[in-house]
Order: structure tokens, then sequence, then C-alpha cells
């Protein structure tokens, strides 16, 4: 089975390219986001948990956030990999999603990383907060500091997997399908 991280900073088009290659290869796509809303929703004991810590305004642990990792991973069967978005994080959680795949036997194929312009993610989250609803995507100065905030805290992810020399970097700029083309190309070589 492959595994693949898609990566980028906020506005690269991770959601929207992670549903491509899900229904292109036949990929089990893991958001975190939609798997805390899930268990969050359902009231779960694991969502229980994360939403006591998100009330708080603190990040929920990581313990929790592999666990419930764990339990959609399970879900990947009848499927030919699975494409995680929004995870990890940090270098802790690349730890622990390294430690998670090397219990079963297996391992990240490769991280992926959308490349795109300050300026060009700026503008498109601008764009889309005119529909999405989301306030994070309204104010540019919110923006601004979720970029940053990428650069200083999650950006070390893409550091470890450099190290395993499984960093694969694509241009993300362009339309939807070019992009799509360029992710395909890389995927392609993994499988």
């Amino acid at each position: 089975m492959t595994h693949i991280i898609l990566f980028g900073p906020p506005g690269a088009g991770k959601g929207t390219q992670a549903e491509r290659i899900r229904d292109n290869y036949n990929f089990l796509h893991i958001s975190t986001g939609d798997v805390f809303r899930y268990n969050i929703k359902n009231e779960t004991a694991l969502g229980k948990r994360a939403k006591s810590f998100i009330d708080r305004g603190e990040l929920v642990p990581d313990d929790v956030t592999i666990k419930m990792l764990a339990g959609e991973m399970r879900q990947a069967d009848d499927k030919n990999g699975i494409i995680f978005d929004g995870f990890p994080r940090t270098k802790a959680q690349a730890k622990a999603l390294d430690d998670l795949l090397n219990e079963q036997n297996e391992k990240i194929d490769a991280l992926i990383s959308l490349d795109v312009d300050d300026n060009i993610l700026i503008e498109r989250l601008k764009e889309r907060g005119k529909t999405s609803g989301r306030k994070d995507d309204a104010d540019e100065n919110v923006i601004r500091n979720r970029i940053q905030v990428y650069y200083t805290e999650t950006e070390v992810v893409k550091e470890h997997y450099n190290e395993q020399n499984k960093l694969q970097k694509v241009d993300g700029v362009g339309d939807i399908e070019a992009i799509t083309k360029r992710l395909n190309k890389v995927i392609d070589q993994l499988i």
C-alpha cells in the first residue's frame, strides 16, 4: 500500500488535490480536520477528549490525534493507498505517524510538497474567503499569520522526510488540472 503526505501552506490546494488523488488512484483520503469534526459530532470517546482540549483553546495531544488516524486507516483495506491531508503538522507527529506505520510493516512513501508563492496563497485564500464563510480566509492579516505559522511550526515536517529522501516538490501554481498532472507524474513513480 502506498502512503503519501500531501503538504503545503494554507491555500496551496491540498484539499482539492487530495480528493483528485483519492479518485484517480483509489486511495483513502484522511483529512485530520474531517476526522476531528466526525469524532466530535458523533461524540466518540476520542472526540469528547479532543473537544475538551479544543474548548480550552489548546491543541489536541498527538496521542489522541494518532488514535483517531489509526481508526481511519483501518478503512483502507480495499484501497491502493492512503493520502494524508493536514497531518502531520509537527516533527513529533511525523515520528508518531512513522511509528504507527512501522507497527503495520508500512511506511510513508513520499511527502509531496505543493510549492506556491506567498502572494498567490494570500490571493487564493482571500478569494476562497468570499464563499467559504471561514473568517480565517477573509482577513489578510490573519492569512499572513497562518502562512507564517506554517513556516515556523509546520515546515519542519518537510525536513524530517527530506532527511529520509522522501520529499517530492511539485509546483502548485497554475490551473487545477495542470497541478493534478504534475502530482500524478510523481505518484505514478511511487506506485
